[in-house]
């Protein structure tokens, strides 16, 4: 197995939900049940970088790492970048951004991102993508659609629905076309501390200022994404209060199926 860390950006001032990482679902703060999900992973270190002290001291009876970072980063992997400065990792070394707020995240993805990641030599930085069964997917913004090639190396991301389906679509088609596969991105990636190095000097590009999506600033610095496809995407994380009832129920009814084992 690779050798790899995991480093879980939990930023207190989010807009919709205020102190999200330390919001209760089924007895414990959001943060916990992340890093007890990373901590069933392969990980040989698993680092919380926190905005606040509040966050730090909740997870501090767990065998994880949390760091104080700054308060004025605009992104996740920003504060990646300051974490990799910060404990002198060597650019070799693999690391896989888990976000805070993925409280039902499958340990085996990460594993299995971080295995193939360290496989493939093309990319230094790596990410998943799953396959859109529905149009309503398909068709939602903030569902992110993903192509890659026949090697695995990402040419676009989008809000819009790629490929675009020219007679299909132009038509009014808001179905699934047949032959032709589409793909939802799955935010996890992974990245060598080398890579987070040379990223952070680099400022947003024009693609990414108008799509909102902070991985165009790699492509369109000419650097290769490694898309691993899997089979099933993780369960969709906590955004809104209505994510928050959803998945607390789902954690409720994990733990009643482990009780209820034998």
């Amino acid at each position: 197995m690779a050798r790899f860390k995991i480093v879980i950006p939990a930023r207190f001032g989010s807009t919709r939900l205020p102190g999200k990482p330390l919001l209760p679902l089924a007895g414990k703060p959001m943060i916990v049940h992340v890093c007890e999900r990373a901590l069933q992973t392969a990980a040989d270190e698993i680092v919380v970088a926190v905005d606040d002290e509040r966050i730090a001291e909740a997870v501090k009876a767990l065998p994880v790492r949390p760091l104080l970072t700054r308060t004025d980063h605009a992104s996740g992997t920003e504060r990646l970048v300051e974490v990799a400065q910060r404990l002198t990792w060597d650019d070799r070394v693999l690391i896989v951004n888990l976000q805070g707020d993925e409280p039902l995240l499958n340990p085996g993805l990460v594993d299995r991102l971080a295995e193939a990641f360290a496989a493939q030599q093309r990319a230094e930085v790596a990410t998943l993508a799953a396959p859109i069964g529905a149009a309503e997917e398909l068709f939602d913004p903030n569902a992110v659609k993903v192509v890659f090639d026949r090697h695995g190396s990402a040419l676009y991301f989008s809000r819009a629905p790629i490929p675009w389906a020219r007679d299909a679509f132009s038509g009014g088609q808001r179905a699934l076309p047949d032959g032709a596969s589409y793909w939802r991105h799955i935010g996890i990636y992974a990245y060598t501390a080398g890579f987070l190095r040379r990223y952070s000097a680099w400022a947003a590009s024009e693609l990414e200022r108008v799509e909102c999506l902070e991985q165009l600033r790699i492509l369109w610095q000419g650097e290769p994404i490694y898309v691993l496809p899997v089979a099933n995407p993780p369960a969709a994380g906590v955004d809104t209060e209505a994510d928050l009832r959803r998945v607390e129920q789902l954690l409720e009814d994990e733990r009643s199926e482990r009780r209820a084992l034998p």
